[in-house]
């Protein structure tokens, strides 16, 4: 079995962003996206990146990393379209986590720990991130075994059936506040963000 990896959906439309792109927002000096590219490659997993194209302003951010980037044609269809590519980009992986790069709240400290946790479960297994309360968030990682199901996602709901058809393999890891559903789809977003943003890692 191969490397671990990790999935970077980034091929949405920010569509909630009145014209910016939320993940080449600035974070800590640099573009998003690339902050949670380098986070992930922290983790020494293979990193996967899903793009609208690859001549897309993203992957200009990305430039230098040695993450690999793949072109999602039907990216306007929603989340799933990014799963299908970037699982099948994944094959042969041990285990494919997905990481949405508008989260710069989850920290590199953070996907270490989920694969640290990942590992002390029995195989199958599934791991998703929770909040302190126990709300359901990501990134989540999923074993090998799971990664063909991928293929037959659709819509807009991510990996939720994934993981709804097999609740017996379901662990969870709470991560310190709400940093496990902070995703930053608007301006007003970005901008309490920014406001609470404590010194980089």
């Amino acid at each position: 079995m191969g490397e671990r990896a990790v999935l970077l959906p980034a091929a949405g439309a920010s569509s909630r962003m009145r014209g910016c792109d939320k993940l080449l927002e600035d974070v800590h000096g640099a573009p998003c996206l690339r902050v949670m590219a380098e986070r992930a490659l922290a983790s020494k997993a293979h990193v996967i990146v899903t793009l609208p194209s690859l001549t897309h302003p993203r992957a200009a951010a990305l430039e230098g990393l040695n993450v690999t980037c793949v072109e999602v044609p039907e990216a306007s269809e929603g989340m799933a379209a990014s799963l299908r590519v970037g699982a099948k980009a994944a094959q042969g992986a041990s285990a494919l986590m997905v990481l949405p790069p508008d989260m710069p709240n989850i920290l590199g400290s953070d996907i270490s720990d989920i694969w640290d946790a990942f590992d002390a479960l029995p195989c199958p297994a599934i791991l998703r991130a929770t909040t302190e309360r126990g709300e359901p968030g990501h990134p989540v990682v999923f074993d090998a075994a799971y990664i063909p199901a991928f293929a037959e996602l659709t819509g807009d709901t991510g990996a939720a059936s994934i993981m709804q058809a097999n609740m017996a393999a379901l662990g969870e890891l709470a991560l310190q506040g709400a940093r496990a559903r902070d995703d930053l789809d608007r301006p007003e977003d970005w901008e309490a963000w920014r406001k609470a943003s404590q010194a980089p890692e």
